[in-house]
């Protein structure tokens, strides 16, 4: 692109009961060098973290089940969604939060993970930049029941699979949560049960 900028940028706040939600007015420089005026909708809900937890011995991954509101709106009759671990950033830090949120979600304390990659999941109307990792679990590191946070209203069901069956799971369309999606590809690319 020769130009592709941006100017004069005015934000107009229309929600803040969850999140915050703003309109944002501005003016872009067309490709023939051109300005025109373009208005778009960016929800910003903060950042955040995802983990696939993998043991390679038994060969399998721990994920989660729970209800999901949005996807109950758009066509998912129970509304309920098998995904990885994963929640908002506490203070920005990725990978504390990570750990945190894996034993709040699953019961399982564990001390080191590994930053895989980080994507926006939805740039044309979210601000989120989800930061992926995956990590080590045995059931040793097992010390609670999982579930969620007391205060958070999850209702989590804990998952072990079999990473195989997962996978079939993707194709099936059991599992339909894009940061699960690339995660279980990002492992089967990396051969993470082929060691």
């Amino acid at each position: 692109m020769k130009y592709g900028n941006i100017r004069n940028i005015r934000k107009e706040l229309l929600s803040d009961n969850w999140y915050t939600l703003n309109k944002v007015t501005f003016e872009y420089q067309r490709e023939d060098g051109e300005w025109e005026t373009q208005i778009r909708e960016a929800y910003d809900r903060g950042n955040g973290a995802a983990i696939l937890l993998y043991n390679i011995e038994k060969g399998t991954i721990i994920l989660t089940k729970q209800f999901r509101m949005p996807t109950y709106l758009n066509g998912n009759k129970d509304g309920m969604m098998v995904e990885v671990c994963a929640g908002l950033l506490e203070k920005g830090n990725a990978e504390e939060t990570i750990k945190m949120e894996v034993e709040e979600e699953t019961g399982y304390k564990i001390d080191q993970v590994e930053k895989v990659f980080e994507a926006y999941m939805s740039p044309g109307s979210v601000t989120e930049i989800l930061h992926f990792f995956i990590g080590r679990y045995e059931d040793a590191m097992k010390v609670g029941e999982g579930g969620g946070a007391e205060d958070e209203t999850e209702n989590i069901e804990v998952l072990e699979l079999d990473f195989k069956a997962a996978i079939s799971m993707v194709q099936s369309g059991e599992i339909k949560d894009a940061k699960t999606i690339m995660l279980l590809q990002y492992a089967q690319i990396h051969g993470i049960f082929d060691q």
